[in-house]
């Protein structure tokens, strides 16, 4: 009785192991996609799937999809999102070791089209869900700080190519004794990305960014001669280096700190606007 109890309980495990066993794919549906090295467009293509290959995702972040491909380095390869499709709910696809003959590096002759394709549902069967996967490409937020702290909002959008574009709007006050000075300076930039860096748990884009910076300053007090303000528009120039924070839990959402030079001259004597400083911003990515 006690052995017929123990063959049930371990028939029980067995399938609901197997029910657990849910795993997400990811199904290319342009000509054929680049597998990489790394997560990033820089890093080197250790081979190619197919238009309908599926294949076992085991991270997503950001813009990339973290994939098995016995091959690379620890079995695993970096295939970027807009290259397919994500599904989950699919029965496991094949092991990592029927798939190592499949799953060819550049230029070899052989499919992996026939190892890694899933079986079309039945008829009558409801297709399994996809899921969106954000890739990063605009974003929109806030920052805060500077040479003197200040507030802005901010956008960003990014290319394949490593450049994006950064537009600035910020404002901030100096309060000294030549009187009150108020800025108002819309920067924008261009950015270069260096490698990514991407685990399990967070996503890392180091970035350098350099632009020009259109700046309207207004001074009130006694120090602009008479009871009203006077203003001046001027050019100036920033560079600056930072990275960009993205975490798994929270995949749209971005945090990214920046320290840099800013030339920011003035016509007001007394006041000291540019210089080197330290900003915080947040970009939440719509696309």
């Amino acid at each position: 009785m006690i052995r017929h109890a123990a063959a049930i309980a371990f028939s029980l495990c067995l399938n609901a192991s197997w029910l657990c066993a849910q795993s997400t794919v990811f199904t290319v549906n342009t000509a054929s996609a680049d597998v990489h090295k790394s997560p990033s467009t820089g890093g080197p293509v250790i081979g190619q799937a197919p238009r309908g290959t599926v294949l076992e995702v085991t991270r997503e972040l950001g813009s990339w999809i973290k994939v098995v491909w016995p091959e690379g380095q620890d079995g695993v390869g970096y295939v970027h999102v807009s290259m397919g499709l994500v599904a989950h709910g699919f029965t496991p696809v094949p092991s990592p070791a029927g798939l190592t003959s499949a799953q060819p590096a550049v230029g070899s002759a052989s499919s992996p089209a026939t190892a890694a394709r899933l079986e079309h549902s039945e008829p009558g069967e409801l297709p399994a869900p996809t899921r969106t996967v954000y890739t990063h490409i605009v974003g929109v937020g806030g920052e805060m700080g500077g040479p003197r702290l200040g507030l802005g909002a901010t956008a960003r959008a990014w290319s394949s190519k490593r450049f994006g574009i950064q537009f600035e709007v910020s404002r901030y006050a100096l309060i000294d004794a030549p009187g009150h000075l108020t800025s108002s300076q819309f920067t924008p930039s261009l950015l270069y990305s260096l490698r990514d860096r991407v685990t399990d748990y967070f996503w890392v884009r180091p970035y350098l960014g350099a632009g020009p910076s259109l700046q309207r300053q207004t001074l009130n007090g006694a120090a602009a001669g008479a009871t009203d303000s006077v203003s001046d528009t001027r050019l100036g120039f920033q560079a600056f280096g930072g990275g960009e924070v993205t975490f798994a839990g929270v995949p749209r959402f971005a945090l990214s700190a920046d320290l840099g030079y800013h030339w920011r001259p003035t016509s007001f004597a007394g006041f000291e606007l540019g210089g080197l400083g330290l900003s915080v911003s947040g970009h939440w990515y719509v696309k």
